[in-house]
């Protein structure tokens, strides 16, 4: 079986998933591109734990992890079922990796799982593994992670990191649309397409310290990381193609990533 490559998406708001715009059409397009997998892993920036932990439901409920939004958005579903004998094998992965992981038998799928999912894979019919990230390890962390899951990609699975690769929430009242976008987005966008070009993993690594903007276009770090545990899991070197989708609101820059590369055998 060929492998995989791994995909960070940038999923945007909640509504993305009533309005896809342009990440909806680069994720139709990417998913006609792609070998079907047999199942996906997502790591989600909505999803925070301590430690890593992974779903194990067999039926993953759908989250509605926001408020103040249409209720057509609170009536979508992902009926994607869950696979606990993968959910498994990924504890088994990080255990043996040291990283010790726990068990979720009841997590569900938030927004930033289902949205770009079902712009993915509308039919729901590929099971679903999510997997949380920890937001006070940093970066290095979420690429050892990503690293450990590298063979699930030889098995057919599909692993994502679903986050923004900008995401500064606080520019909602800022005047920001399309017509006027944020100036710290195209530099910092620019900076993460370079370094990835150049397989730079020691730089974007301490993209907090080195990419220009950095604090402004990620307050925090929660929705970057995902982008690390794709990396990590597409092999050395990761050869990155990023897929244009726009900027959201002026602000929300929804750049896709596809990483192809030799992962390692664990």
């Amino acid at each position: 079986m060929t492998a995989l490559p791994s995909l960070y998406i940038s999923h945007g708001s909640p509504m993305t998933a009533l309005h896809p715009g342009q990440v909806g059409e680069r994720l139709a397009e990417l998913a006609r591109d792609l070998p079907r997998p047999r199942a996906i892993v997502i790591a989600s920036a909505h999803w925070l734990a301590k430690q890593p932990a992974v779903g194990g439901a067999a039926r993953p409920e759908t989250v509605h992890d926001f408020y103040g939004f249409p209720r057509e958005l609170f009536e979508i579903r992902y009926p994607a079922p869950g696979e606990p004998a993968l959910a498994a094998r990924i504890v088994e992965l990080l255990d043996r990796a040291g990283l010790p992981t726990m068990l979720d038998p009841r997590q569900g799928l938030d927004h930033g799982a289902w949205v770009p999912l079902r712009l993915l894979y509308p039919a729901a019919d590929i099971p679903v593994v999510p997997l949380s990230i920890q937001p006070m390890l940093g970066p290095r962390h979420q690429y050892d992670v990503g690293r450990a899951l590298a063979p699930l990609r030889n098995e057919g699975v599909l692993v994502i990191g679903s986050g923004s690769i900008t995401h500064n929430l606080h520019d909602f009242r800022a005047g920001f649309s399309e017509e006027r976008e944020a100036p710290y987005v195209r530099p910092f966008i620019g900076w993460i397409e370079q370094k990835l070009a150049a397989n730079d993993v020691d730089a974007l690594l301490d993209y907090r310290r080195q990419a220009p903007f950095a604090e402004r276009a990620h307050p925090t770090d929660e929705h970057l990381l995902p982008l690390f545990v794709a990396l990590g899991a597409a092999g050395e070197p990761a050869r990155a193609e990023r897929i244009d989708a726009g900027v959201d609101l002026g602000f929300l820059a929804m750049d896709i990533y596809r990483f192809d590369g030799t992962p390692s055998a664990r």
